[in-house]
């Protein structure tokens, strides 16, 4: 898959050390309950790889095309963890620092969901971050999906006070979601 300027691609092990370093970075972690260890961050790619297998998708590694740097990913994930939506289908993305800021969030991001309406056939996606990360929050607003607070959750992985357990969810049918062209389409 591609987009103007990124290529979204299977995961490639060169690319563990790169994606290791920026789930370490308490930045790029910062809306997440800790940073990753090098095992959890390569079982992550594991994980990632093993629903390409079972699903059709999963989190695409995102490559600038450019330039060929690994900069993170994007993609669709089930999330089936106990709440009123799930099991539910969800479009998410994490980019290193130096990648932030260049509109590829919302870039991978929107060929993601034309993907998942388009080629996996589902009739909604779904998108969610902690309440306090307005970034995220931003990038779901570019691409469409719309919330209702009424849909705002606990996450259920978290303990009671925890500051990153009040999320919020966002959403997108396919009746709602109007493909960006591509170059060459």
């Amino acid at each position: 898959m591609d987009t103007e300027r990124l290529i979204m691609r299977r995961w490639r092990e060169s690319d563990r050390e790169p994606f290791a370093a920026m789930n370490a970075d308490p930045e790029v972690m910062e809306h997440f309950p800790s940073p990753l260890t090098r095992a959890e961050s390569d079982a992550f790619v594991d994980k990632i790889e093993w629903g390409f297998g079972e699903y059709g998708y999963s989190l695409w590694a995102l490559e600038v095309r450019e330039t060929g740097d690994f900069i993170g990913f994007a993609g669709l994930l089930l999330q089936t963890f106990e709440a009123p939506f799930t099991p539910a289908v969800e479009v998410g993305w994490r980019l290193a620092r130096h990648a932030w800021g260049h509109g590829y969030a919302t870039e991978a991001g929107a060929r993601a969901l034309e993907y998942g309406f388009t080629e996996a056939g589902l009739e909604e996606i779904v998108s969610m971050t902690a309440r306090l990360n307005a970034r995220s929050q931003a990038v779901m607003e570019r691409l469409g999906l719309a919330r209702d607070p009424a849909d705002d959750f606990d996450f259920p992985r978290l303990p009671d006070g925890h500051p990153l357990r009040p999320h919020v969810l966002y959403r997108i049918s396919r009746a709602r979601f109007t493909p960006r062209l591509r170059p060459g389409r």
